[in-house]
């Protein structure tokens, strides 16, 4: 799924794909800028509005993707809902890691999607995480997140 917003940052900022998001060699800049893409990224409205719905409120916490694990899967009826929640709840997941775990921060891959890069170098594809986790509800979020924080 292309993130057409993420082809008009990269114009206005000169980010090439595959490379890191940040270019600057400004610690402000670079700082500013993932600030930016982080709060980009992290809107997942319709995940949010579907987790509201539920009761469930998204705090970018840890707790939060558990909550989003014991969700009823209504949204798998709606094959027009399934990507865009799928792509929502994978920049969620990497939301919540960016926020959480140390030296994590946004990359946009070669592929031109979004990645989470980890210091240890590992790039974390969260939104083929979140389309999967959409569809067959496995791995859980929570579980990923475990997975991931621990690198």
């Amino acid at each position: 799924m292309n993130i057409s917003f993420l082809d008009n940052w990269r114009r206005k900022h000169g980010a090439a794909p595959g490379a890191s998001a940040l270019s600057s060699d400004d610690p402000a800049a670079r700082e500013t800028d993932q600030s930016g893409i982080a709060e980009l990224l992290s809107e997942c409205q319709l995940l949010r509005s579907q987790a509201a719905v539920s009761g469930v409120e998204l705090d970018d916490s840890e707790s939060s993707l558990q909550a989003l694990d014991q969700l009823v899967p209504r949204w798998r009826d709606d094959p027009e809902v399934l990507p865009w929640l799928g792509n929502d709840a994978g920049l969620y997941l990497g939301t919540v890691i960016v926020r959480t775990v140390p030296g994590a921060h946004w990359v946009i891959a070669s592929d031109d999607q979004p990645v989470v890069e980890l210091d240890s170098g590992r790039e974390i594809d969260v939104v083929e995480m979140g389309h999967t986790w959409a569809e067959t509800g496995t791995p859980e979020l929570a579980h990923l997140y475990a997975e991931v924080s621990e690198d």
